[in-house]
């Protein structure tokens, strides 16, 4: 089969970001994004709605329009915030994201009014049916097909970057997972999810979505969900790794990383240089290893086994990118990398409550106000004034 790619006009900007809608009293996941959207009919109706459903009735997810910048794409996600934020405090609700909510039980979920999720419900079965995470998707424009594989390519040897930066979802179902991410164990059982196949070309990709096809495995290539994946109609590398972000800033931060990635290696093809290739072991072993560990992994840094700290691999890839950010008008985004290396990431950032008296409870307010108000929570936020606990 042909599979038409439409080329963007450069490194162009589209982000998705699945939100939790909180009972303010309860802290537990509230099944109504239905009332919800119909409250903001000019962000959920029309061709292009800016706020829509997700598989369960607890989230909201919101996009932007095609951006060009960094700083652009946030101001967007912003305004649909403040939108949103008007339609759920009446009623109650707060705003949140991280990879998993840290009390809900997934068996309380209720799926959302859409044949595309009843379908996918009875096909996957218990699999869909704890599906209540959310992340975040980061799409980037790509100006010629042909780069597209390349860059899919070289960009699943950041995989434990963007997972263990984004770490947020330590907690399932009111218990310590161990991990720094269950989400991405959640998400990634699903048959067509996890790393990309590493493949040589278009017309491989074009191959194998036509074997898939037939096989009976998708009803359409949107159904493969890879942890980044072409995304042809939108002409854009879309990348899907992120855990649930709490800030605006840090959405920033993962979009600003997203774009540098692919300009540098967009620009790598144009000077005729051969992207990086990771092996496949190498991708998989990664992953797990910051799904386990988060910042903390130490992470294999060549086909021959050698180690590094994650926290140290990120500095250093911080400072290789400077100069695409600077050109991109992105530094100041790209700099967010530094705050949650030192603050830690939001699955630091949640057990740090409890380990300052805090509850679960406790965890779900510090995450809407990590939102509402951009900035990170580091300790207990009710210690001072006894609301612990609820």
């Amino acid at each position: 089969m042909a599979i038409d790619f439409n080329p963007s006009r450069g490194a162009t900007l589209g982000v998705e970001w699945e939100l939790q809608l909180v009972d303010r009293h309860t802290r537990h996941l509230r099944q109504d994004a239905k009332e919800v959207l119909a409250a903001v009919p000019d962000l959920s109706e029309g061709q292009r709605p800016k706020a829509m459903h997700e598989l369960m009735q607890s989230q909201v997810e919101i996009v932007t329009d095609v951006c060009h910048t960094v700083a652009e794409a946030v101001q967007d996600l912003k305004k649909s915030i403040g939108r949103l934020t008007e339609a759920v405090e009446p009623r109650g609700i707060g705003l949140a994201c991280t990879g998993t909510h840290a009390i809900s039980d997934w068996r309380d979920a209720v799926y959302a009014p859409s044949q595309r999720y009843v379908e996918l419900v009875e096909d996957l079965q218990w699999l869909a049916w704890r599906i209540q995470t959310f992340g975040v998707h980061v799409h980037v424009g790509v100006k010629e097909r042909d780069k597209v594989i390349p860059i899919v390519n070289a960009l699943a040897a950041y995989l434990p970057h963007f997972l263990a930066l984004t770490s947020s979802s330590p907690y399932w179902g009111g218990q310590d997972t161990g991990l720094a991410s269950s989400r991405a164990i959640v998400f990634g059982s699903l048959p067509t999810a996890g790393p990309p196949h590493l493949l040589a070309d278009w017309a491989e990709f074009e191959e194998y979505m036509d074997t898939l096809l037939r096989a009976g495995t998708i009803r359409s290539i949107k159904e493969v969900w890879w942890d980044i994946r072409p995304h042809p109609d939108f002409g854009t590398i879309e990348v899907r790794m992120f855990d649930g972000i709490p800030t605006p800033r840090e959405v920033g931060m993962v979009a600003a990383l997203s774009q540098c990635l692919v300009q540098q290696f967009d620009q790598q093809i144009d000077r005729g240089y051969k992207l990086p290739h990771p092996a496949a072991w190498v991708v998989r072993d990664n992953k797990w290893r910051a799904t386990r560990y988060g910042l903390d992994a130490d992470v294999i840094t060549d086909d021959h086994g050698s180690t590094a700290p994650m926290r140290d691999v990120l500095y250093e890839l911080q400072r290789e990118l400077e100069p695409v950010a600077e050109r991109l008008g992105c530094a100041d985004e790209l700099a967010v990398v530094t705050e949650v290396l030192e603050q830690g990431s939001s699955s630091e950032r949640q057990r740090a409550i409890l380990a300052d008296g805090g509850t679960l409870q406790d965890v779900v307010d510090a995450t809407v106000i990590e939102l509402a108000e951009d900035r990170f929570v580091t300790s207990n936020p009710n210690r001072e004034i006894g609301q612990s606990g609820a």
